[in-house]
């Protein structure tokens, strides 16, 4: 019925399914199953999570892991404190039926309830289809977050049979969650490189490759589980460090296998769990308590909401793309609890926490509110608030290759700056990869050549056997290629060229040949630091020079203004001479106007009347000469001015027109001079005015 599940979740229907199981069970009079959790921990759990881990997609958990990890840690410990000791307090406050339930107890049911399910998770919201980065920050947390659980977890019930809590003990129950946390990253490493190096070898058995991969990251579930470790983070690690190496030695066959056959088993557990929640509700024994039950309710959605609020405001100031309110709800309202907190609920020991059956009632509870309420209601928020949707086409060829060129981009950005961010590390773990690893962990050439040519040679090879089985050749040399081929014997090819149609399978292949190899990195060179630059032996000389002219400017300012032309903008001495090497004739000068006036004309714009120097300029007569009749006839020559020598400084080389006598010229020309009173140094037009 479509109609149903587009409102309702399928997790909410499949609890339905099993309070209708449950109750027939019970209506006939037999005694209906109950999730026991060595079944759920040993059997359910580890195929949801192994599906989660072997797909996990790495490139945004690997950028946002900063905010996973603070989310998954410091948000799950203000939930756990925050809630276990609200319902201290309010059972003290809450009446004699609440009384004897001490803080330790509170504090072990905040430890249990306070965490974020990555089965509830994943089953909401895949079918909403948020972005993926709502998507990796949630599920992410759901999945990093059993470290935490199971710390406290196991921490609150061994201090509940204590009759004193130490320092000391509380010293060692924090350094126990870096062992339970890295204890399982450590233990899923080392099986998921056993599983590579394993495949390494299984060429001639295709049959039983996916074998290999359900068994050691099986494995590493139980290794972790075995020490009390995080058997989540176990599974995860193993999944992630297993794929790439798994995928490149065994066949195409064998990775579709592993695909479906790990989907198709995560559904089956995800259907289970939620069935045996229904009937387990209608089963298990319950005690109400309406003042526990509706606090723990009330004080698990505040506590959410305010650890997510404060949590980003502190994240938003590290971040590059931050976080916005309409993220922070989807983010605060999609914390769903599930079968994680009943299992763990229902292994709780009678003899010290005879409590039990009203923490079952309170947590179902939780669990259906958050399953029902906030898993229906979602859908119809993130539409509403207009939240951004995951995209549903594949990124092309062309994204993934400009992706790629981004991020080497970035590595040597990050190189030149000398600055050592994620894109550098990300680059030097790729190299030692490249280097060492793969050699090791993979099989044949591939580890060797770039997968793009030998899938190439493959193809080369393969059109050679056909052409030679069709009968067109009788013996082709081993190194000729395709196109040789083809022009050898053109007569066999048909007139029209058909385009080969790929199917999905080999489209997904070339695709990934593509984004494996395109676009390699460069070898990283020195970075760039100010402090190790060599110096400049000029640069002393300069900043003289500099010094100086800024000195002659100042000096100009501070002398009495006249009405005066202004004199062009001198070039600089390799100006001038390149623009007098280009064109030569144009500012060469006549050879018999030695006794006319001259004008020096700038070389940069002979034709611009600002580029005239009128200190240069000599009027007929002025000099103790009368006019001759050639002066007359041929008027103002124009005469290049003298380029000056290379290295020389132009404000202080000193000019013809530098001298006092051409000064005064100057002065004569362009103005009428101050006022004839010789006791008044004012100039004819004053500053200012």
């Amino acid at each position: 019925i479509p109609s149903v599940s587009n409102i309702v979740p399928e997790s909410c229907l499949l609890i339905v399914v099993g309070l209708l199981v449950g109750g027939l069970i019970k209506g006939v009079g037999e005694k209906p199953p109950i999730l026991r959790s060595e079944i759920f921990f040993l059997f359910l759990l580890p195929p949801i999570i192994l599906d989660a881990g072997y797909f996990l997609p790495l490139r945004q958990f690997t950028e946002n892991l900063g905010t996973i990890l603070i989310f998954a840690v410091v948000g799950t410990l203000w939930n756990a404190f925050f809630l276990g000791g609200l319902m201290y307090a309010v059972c003290q406050i809450g009446g004699s039926g609440l009384n004897h339930i001490g803080l330790l107890a509170n504090l072990l049911f905040g430890s249990i309830i306070s965490a974020v399910d990555p089965v509830a998770v994943l089953a909401v919201f895949e079918e909403i289809h948020i972005n993926e980065l709502l998507h990796i920050l949630v599920f992410g947390e759901s999945l990093l977050n059993d470290a935490v659980t199971v710390v406290l977890y196991h921490l609150f019930e061994e201090f509940a049979n204590f009759e004193q809590v130490t320092i000391i003990d509380i010293i060692l129950g924090f350094l126990s969650f870096f062992v339970v946390s890295l204890g399982g990253v450590f233990v899923g490493v080392i099986y998921g490189l056993v599983a590579a190096f394993t495949s390494r070898f299984t060429s001639h058995i295709r049959v039983i490759e996916p074998l290999f991969v359900f068994l050691y990251s099986y494995m590493a579930y139980l290794s972790a589980e075995l020490f009390h470790l995080s058997g989540i983070m176990a599974l995860i690690a193993s999944g992630v460090v297993m794929r790439p190496y798994v995928e490149a030695n065994i066949s195409h066959k064998s990775h579709t296998t592993i695909k479906y056959f790990l989907k198709m088993w995560s559904s089956v557990s995800e259907t289970l769990i939620f069935i045996f929640l229904g009937v387990s509700t209608v089963a298990g024994q319950h005690y109400w308590n309406w003042t526990f039950v509706i606090s723990t309710l009330l004080f698990c959605l505040i506590a959410r909401v305010l650890g997510v609020l404060v949590l980003t405001w502190f994240i938003n100031k590290f971040r590059i793309v931050k976080l916005t309110p309409k993220d922070q709800f989807i983010i605060a309202y999609g914390g769903l609890r599930g079968a994680i907190a009943f299992s763990l609920c229902y292994l709780l020991d009678y003899e010290h926490f005879d409590m039990r059956d009203m923490f079952l009632t309170a947590i179902i509870t939780v669990i259906f509110f958050t399953v029902f309420v906030q898993g229906m209601t979602i859908r119809p928020l993130v539409d509403l608030l207009a939240v951004k949707k995951k995209q549903e086409t594949k990124r092309s060829i062309n994204e993934e290759i400009h992706t790629q060129f981004l991020d080497h981009l970035l590595t040597g950005i990050e190189d030149i700056c000398g600055h050592y961010g994620h894109h550098h590390w990300k680059d030097k773990l790729n190299r030692f990869n490249k280097k060492y690893v793969k050699k090791c962990l993979i099989a044949g050439e591939r580890s060797k050549e770039p997968q793009l040519i030998a899938f190439y040679h493959k193809m080369e090879m393969k059109q050679a056997i056909e052409l030679v089985e069709s009968g067109g050749l009788g013996k082709i040399p081993s190194a000729v290629s395709t196109v040789s081929i083809q022009n050898i014997n053109p007569k066999n090819l048909p007139v029209e060229r058909v385009i080969p149609v790929l199917s999905k399978d080999k489209e997904e292949e070339i695709r990934k040949i593509l984004r494996n190899n395109l676009q390699k990195t460069r070898q990283r060179l020195r970075s760039y630091n100010r402090h190790t630059l060599v110096a400049d032996p000029y640069e002393e000389a300069w900043n003289q020079m500099l010094l100086r002219r800024q000195k002659a400017r100042q000096m100009e300012r501070s002398k009495p203004t006249y009405l005066t032309v202004p004199a062009h903008k001198l070039d600089s001495p390799t100006m001038s001479r390149a623009r007098i090497g280009s064109d030569p004739l144009a500012y060469e000068p006549k050879p018999d106007s030695e006794n006319l006036p001259i004008i020096t004309i700038d070389p940069a714009s002979p034709q611009s009347p600002e580029s005239v120097d009128l200190s240069n300029e000599v009027p007929k007569g002025c000099g103790g000469l009368p006019p001759s009749p050639e002066e007359d006839e041929e008027g103002l020559v124009m005469r290049v001015k003298e380029p000056s020598s290379p290295g020389t400084d132009d404000v202080f080389t000193p000019g013809t027109s530098d001298s006092p006598s051409s000064q005064r010229m100057l002065r004569c020309l362009s103005d009428p001079g101050p006022r004839p009173e010789p006791e008044e140094g004012e100039p004819f037009i004053p500053k200012g005015q």
